[in-house]
């Protein structure tokens, strides 16, 4: 696949992730707050609405300014590398990988900026886990699939054409 068509199937793929999310958020909005969850399956998972004023798991509550500097700068950095990446077959998934972890990281970012808190809302009783969103599924996914990537599907070669494409040589 050629740049350009890269390039548009990539923003349109972020488009539609950055929209479920936040539609997931608005369903949530609507369905869950001020409510009592949703048993989807007794004592294991249910719907449950939070409003999350830190980041992943509720860590760094209230410092909504360097949540949003540090996502601009995630985004400037994915951004970039999405451009370098070499456009073939064999680095596509990665330049997927790359727009997962992007939605993912605006989708969280526009609750931050228009409410000052993320809305989480699924939660896994059974193991007490952090309620989370459709956005966090994306960046948790895309990180270790991006790790599997790395480690077992592209060879020394490719990873240091990686290097070179990113250091712009």
């Amino acid at each position: 696949m050629g740049k350009p068509k890269s390039v548009l199937m990539g923003v349109i793929g972020f488009i539609i992730l950055v929209l479920a999310d936040q539609w997931t958020k608005k369903m949530a909005v609507l369905r869950l707050k001020d409510q009592d969850p949703i048993v989807l399956i007794k004592n294991v998972f249910e719907l449950y609405y939070l409003e999350n004023r830190g980041a992943a798991f509720g860590i760094f509550q209230g410092k909504r300014v360097i949540f949003l500097i540090i996502t601009i700068i995630i985004l400037v950095f994915l951004s970039y590398c999405f451009w370098r990446i070499p456009y073939t077959r064999k680095y596509a998934t990665l330049r997927g990988v790359l727009v997962l972890i992007a939605a993912g990281a605006v989708g969280n970012f526009i609750d931050r900026m228009c409410n000052g808190y993320v809305v989480d809302f699924f939660y896994f009783k059974v193991i007490n886990f952090p309620i989370f969103n459709v956005a966090d599924i994306y960046v948790t996914c895309s990180a270790i699939f991006l790790a599997v990537l790395l480690i077992f599907s592209y060879k020394e070669e490719d990873l240091n054409q990686l290097l070179k494409s990113l250091k712009g040589k």
